[in-house]
C-alpha cells in the first residue's frame, strides 16, 4: 500500500475565475481565502496554584477581505468591476440601498480538464480598493490589478 494516503491527485492552484453577476473574470491570483472561527483565551489559576490556559470557541466568524488579481482591462469604462467600484464610489452606500451595492459571488477552481473541483462562495460583497501595479519602462510584464472585495462571509462549498 505505498499509494494509501494519496488516492486523488492535489488541487493545481492555476485554473481559477470570479464568477459573479453570472460573468467569469478571469484571475491570475486571489488570496485572503481564509475560513478562521474567533479563539477566546482564558488564563486562570487551578487548584494546586498552576496558572492554566484555556482556549474556547468564541461567538463570531472571522471574516476575511478578498485580494484577487487580474491583468488591468484594456478598457476601465466597460469593465464591470470598474463600474461597480465607480457606482460605489460616486454613489456611496445609500440608505435602503444595501442590496444594490452588495454582490454574492464565487471564487472557482478547475482541474487541468476545466472540471470545477473547487469552490468559495461569497456573500455580501463590494470593491473597496482596485489599485494598479507600478510601471516602469523597461518592463514587458503585463499591467495587473489588485481588487479588494470585503466581503460579510466565506464559505467553502466544493
Amino acid at each position: 500500500m505505498p499509494n494509501a494516503l494519496i488516492n486523488t491527485d492535489p488541487i493545481v492552484a492555476r485554473n481559477f475565475y470570479l464568477e459573479i453577476d453570472g460573468e467569469n473574470l478571469v484571475l491570475s491570483g486571489v488570496s485572503g481565502l481564509d475560513i478562521e472561527l474567533e479563539v477566546v483565551s482564558i488564563q486562570q489559576n487551578g487548584k494546586d496554584g498552576k496558572q492554566q490556559h484555556v482556549k474556547t470557541l468564541g461567538g463570531t466568524l472571522k471574516v476575511p477581505d478578498l485580494t484577487i488579481t487580474r491583468m488591468a482591462p484594456l478598457s476601465a469604462i466597460d469593465d464591470p468591476m470598474w463600474k461597480w467600484f465607480k457606482t460605489i464610489r460616486d454613489g456611496g452606500m445609500k440608505a435602503g440601498a444595501r442590496d444594490a451595492s452588495r454582490k454574492n459571488g464565487s471564487i472557482v477552481l478547475y482541474d487541468s480538464s476545466f472540471t470545477e473541483v473547487g469552490r468559495f462562495n461569497f456573500f455580501n460583497g463590494w470593491p473597496s480598493k482596485i489599485g494598479t501595479d507600478a510601471l516602469s519602462t523597461d518592463s514587458n510584464d503585463p499591467m495587473k490589478e489588485s481588487i479588494t472585495l470585503v466581503v460579510e462571509r466565506l464559505e467553502r462549498v466544493k
